[in-house]
C-alpha cells in the first residue's frame, strides 16, 4: 500500500483538490487498492469545515466529487503513517519542519514552486493546474 498525505495550510482548498485529484487518477487506472489517500492542514483555523465551494466548484467542473470532507490538522500518528507527505508552499514546510524536525525524507513540496494558493488568488483554475501537474508527477515516480 502506498500511503499519500496531502498538507496544505486549511485544508480547505489545495490539500483536499490533491487529495481528490490523485484519488480520482488512481481510480481511472484501477490502481485504487494499491493506494491510500489523505489530506491535512498545518493550521487548526478550518477544522472541521468542508472543501471550500470555489474548489468544490473546480472539481466538480472536472467530475470530481469531494463529498464527506472534513479539515483537519495533520498529527503525529499522519507522520508516522503515511509513507508520503507533499505539502503546498513554503510556508507549509516552515511549519511541517517546527512540527516534525526529525523528518526522514518523507516531507517534500508537491512541486519545485509553490502551488498556486486559491484563497489569496481566487484562480481555482490555475490550482487545479498545478496540482494536476503534481499528482502526475507522484504517479510517475511511485509507479
Amino acid at each position: 500500500m502506498i500511503k499519500v498525505l496531502f498538507c496544505c495550510h486549511g485544508n480547505i482548498c489545495r490539500s483536499p483538490m490533491g487529495k481528490f485529484v490523485l484519488q480520482d487518477m488512481v481510480s481511472r487506472r484501477g490502481l485504487s487498492h494499491l493506494f491510500e489517500i489523505d489530506s491535512v492542514a498545518v493550521s487548526r483555523e478550518e477544522l472541521g469545515n468542508p472543501v471550500y465551494p470555489p474548489a468544490r466548484r473546480e472539481l466538480a467542473r472536472h467530475g470530481i466529487a469531494c463529498d464527506g470532507h472534513r479539515a483537519r490538522q495533520i498529527t503525529q500518528r499522519d507522520y508516522d503513517h503515511f509513507d508520503h507527505i507533499y505539502y503546498m508552499d513554503r510556508s507549509n514546510a516552515r511549519y511541517l519542519q517546527r512540527m516534525f524536525p526529525e523528518d526522514t525524507g518523507k516531507i517534500r513540496p508537491l512541486l519545485n514552486r509553490d502551488v498556486a494558493d486559491p484563497w489569496y488568488t481566487g484562480d481555482f483554475t490555475q490550482t487545479w493546474d498545478d496540482i494536476t501537474e503534481g499528482c502526475e508527477a507522484i504517479l510517475k515516480e511511485l509507479l
